[in-house]
């Protein structure tokens, strides 16, 4: 599902000529649906086949929403029928549940916004003198030729194991924007763009019990949305806590459920007993175990051209094996999926969350303070000195520039209480691309930008949460075409600000196993499977693919390597770490980030050719 978004001017009529008139190399039209304004002018061109869509039209003004949306088509024009300007919609956005985007025309002037948790993203540009906004950057850019690129932020994305908000968000592409966090685009009635603040993360204010009950009928909603109409879902039953939530919700919301989850590479894997007792209490469900030897593994089929080609994708490892679950779940009757991806990122404890209780509860915070130090045994001078430091955001970034080639090491007894983790630079970067990226940090931490959230645990779990929800928008766009939607009801902007809005001092006991979550899911998860405490690691499934992979990796990092080309990457020091793996899992995650680029530029290189009229 793509679409653009036009204001409602003279000017926009040509560019939707351009938009929609054009067929791609197949001979199809690539945006064959249109939305008028009142007006008459175009609004919406795009194709969302099989995306649930809501409009409602109320005299000359209207507004649409795509995506699953607990709300109907009447409600919503009783909404559009009481508003008098695009910002009159900020309480209509609050209260419905789901993933959507929401646009608007009003009174001549456009509203188009996307989630919280970047699981929908608007995106933005200047064209033929009005701004044009749309679901994804490419379709902004013009010919894909190098000077689109910023190969600045494309060594950024090199950072392992992600690279830091803001840089994650910004677009590969010159000329194309995105749309703040918390921002709606409004178009005015000159064609002019501007972003407008709508939503702020929530105070920390809500004890246990009550945070946890918002929690619960938020999923609530999140999964029935996804359910109505539906005869069959499916849904991941891997045997976290995240998944296994998910999947009760699901069983209590629609006449048919099916759950999958991977046969583990390591025979001891925890995840497939626990996955085993919660399929005993979902006797009615399908289970499908996805055998070994008949899917693909971990970075299979890393050459093959993506038509996708918005960014390095961050789950590069496992593209084919989401298809081939798609696949399988599409056969046995699924057009929906959820995934219990997001629930990590909401509700594990995080210890920058002691540098907030360090400052606001003083006395409480020496609990649990005493509780971290025992379990993760930091020494007490490094641990008190963390908590003392209190530079900017901005400053973080500048400082990390200078340590993005410092070797990785275990947390041990000295604790980071900083904005972020520390993020390294692959050893195989070049000295041009580590100059690029400290040249970019360096930058950006001088221009004083905001964080996400005051507290630095909130801004590093909304950090987390945009990254997984962004990263699931292009699965989506992956499953979709084998006709399965992907959802994950864990980043929705309610859950989120259910999750959000528990006091930080009842959610960091290391000794509590997500208790958001625990406490949440009581009464609906059987106590057996709601006591689980731990969580499954998967570097046996790493080391096993890549040394079934091997060769084809060898192949990716040889001498016409891209990322080489373009003097990022020693491509010999890449295959250095092939040929002979290191002790250590840490050291294998910069590989991931290096094959998304490297993919990545296969895929733009394929896409120039069909532009160009080579072969499909």
């Amino acid at each position: 599902m793509d679409f653009f978004v036009l204001p409602d001017t003279p000017g926009a009529t040509a560019v939707f000529g351009e938009l929609a008139r054009t067929p791609d190399r197949t001979g199809r039209t690539p945006f064959p649906n249109a939305l008028p304004h009142g007006s008459g002018r175009p609004w919406i061109v795009g194709d969302w086949a099989g995306e649930t869509v809501v409009e409602a039209v109320a005299g000359n003004d209207r507004v649409a929403l795509f995506g699953p949306a607990s709300v109907s088509a009447g409600q919503l024009r009783e909404a559009v029928g009481r508003a008098r300007s695009v910002r009159d919609l900020d309480a209509l956005c609050a209260r419905v549940s789901g993933s959507f985007h929401l646009v608007a025309s009003i009174a001549g002037e456009v509203r188009v916004q996307g989630t919280v948790s970047a699981a929908r993203r608007v995106f933005h540009t200047r064209r033929a003198g009005v701004t044009v906004a749309a679901t994804a950057p490419t379709p902004l850019v013009g010919d894909l030729d190098d000077t689109d690129l910023d190969e600045e932020l494309l060594a950024c994305r090199l950072l392992a194991p992600w690279p830091p908000w803001p840089f994650s968000e910004r677009p590969l592409w010159r000329g194309v924007e995105t749309v703040p966090v918390g921002c709606f685009l409004e178009l005015d009635r000159s064609g002019r763009g501007r972003h407008v603040r709508w939503w702020r993360p929530p105070k920390p204010h809500l004890p246990l019990e009550e945070g946890a009950a918002r929690v619960r009928e938020a999923l609530r909603e999140a999964v029935a949305v996804r359910a109505r109409g539906a005869a069959t879902i499916s849904a991941d039953l891997s045997g976290g806590m995240d998944s296994t939530s998910l999947c009760f919700l699901a069983a209590d919301a629609v006449d048919r459920l099916v759950t999958t989850r991977w046969e583990a590479v390591n025979p001891t894997d925890e995840d497939q007993v626990w996955a085993g007792l919660a399929a005993d209490h979902l006797p009615d469900a399908r289970h499908l175990v996805l055998p070994r030897e008949t899917a693909p593994s971990w970075f299979a089929d890393l050459a093959e051209p993506d038509p996708d080609i918005e960014g390095p994708f961050a789950w590069i490892r496992t593209r084919s094996r989401l298809t081939h679950m798609a696949r399988q779940v599409a056969a046995a009757g699924s057009a929906d999926h959820l995934t219990g991806h997001g629930g990590d990122e909401l509700f594990m404890s995080s210890p920058l969350d002691l540098h907030t209780l360090a400052r606001t509860r003083r006395a409480g915070a020496i609990r649990h303070l005493r509780a971290h130090r025992a379990m993760y045994r930091w020494r007490l001078v490094p641990t008190v000195r963390g908590l003392l430091e209190n530079g900017s955001f901005g400053s973080w970034l500048v400082s990390s520039a200078g340590t993005l080639t410092d070797p990785v090491r275990e947390t041990g007894g000295s604790p980071s209480f900083s904005w972020g983790i520390g993020y390294r630079l692959p050893p195989w970067a070049t000295p041009d691309a580590v100059a690029a990226v400290r040249r970019l940090l360096r930058r950006t931490g001088a221009a004083g930008p905001e964080p996400l959230a005051p507290q630095r645990g909130r801004h590093a779990t909304l950090q987390d949460v945009r990254l997984c929800g962004d990263t699931l928008r292009r699965v989506d766009r992956l499953t979709s075409r084998s006709g399965v939607r992907w959802h994950a009801p864990f980043v929705d902007d309610r859950v989120v600000e259910a999750a959000l809005a528990i006091r930080i001092e009842d959610t960091t006991m290391p000794d509590r196993y997500k208790p958001a979550l625990t406490t949440a899911m009581r009464g609906v998860l059987p106590d057996a499977v709601r006591g689980r405490a731990t969580k499954a690691e998967y570097s046996a499934e790493a080391y096993d693919s890549l040394r079934r992979r091997r060769a084809e990796l060898l192949e990716l990092c040889g001498a016409d390597m891209r990322l080489a080309r373009l003097g990022l990457v020693d491509a010999a020091r890449v295959r250095s770490v092939l040929e002979a793996l290191p002790p250590s899992s840490l050291a294998l995650t910069p590989l991931i980030s290096t094959f998304a680029c490297e993919t990545w530029l296969r895929s733009v290189e394929a896409a120039r050719s069909v532009a160009a009229g080579g072969p499909l």
